[in-house]
């Protein structure tokens, strides 16, 4: 399924990560794509909220990887940025993450999509103006709740 959805400012992207976070369950890879500044992190801040977890998230750039631990589950943010392949990626230890427990969100997930699960959430975010993004959802049946 398929669903897109126009923000106007960060409250508003950060408002529809809190619907997602809410229909996680763990086991989840979330895989960005977009350009730089267009608001990945800001919706993983809502993605974060939404588990639980606080709105305390920044990029991962520099660090590779941030994780946000909760009782039931965590969120492990990752920037694969400079990252160029499976050889690459076997240094940021995503295969450990990749338990029940764990949520991963992805950014710049086109340098490693062949190593994605087929399962995967994909999140698109388009830069329209200074504020305004779209926001595209390529994901299972339980986001329709969130489209309406």
């Amino acid at each position: 399924m398929i669903y897109k959805f126009t923000t106007t400012d960060p409250a508003q992207t950060i408002a529809l990560g809190e619907k997602i976070g809410r229909l996680l369950r763990g086991g989840e890879v979330i895989a960005y794509s977009g350009g730089l500044g267009v608001g990945k992190t800001t919706i993983t801040r809502g993605i974060s909220i939404g588990m639980g977890l606080g709105d305390e998230v920044t990029s991962p750039t520099f660090a590779l990887v941030n994780e946000y631990a909760g009782r039931e589950r965590s969120l492990c943010h990752f920037d694969m940025y400079r990252i160029n392949g499976g050889l690459d990626l076997e240094t940021t230890g995503f295969y450990d993450y990749l338990d029940g427990n764990n949520v991963l969100a992805v950014e710049w997930s086109e340098n490693i999509a062949d190593e994605l699960p087929d399962d995967c959430i994909r999140i698109n975010i388009e830069r329209v103006d200074d504020n305004t993004r779209v926001i595209t959802i390529a994901a299972d049946e339980r986001f329709a709740e969130i489209a309406l």
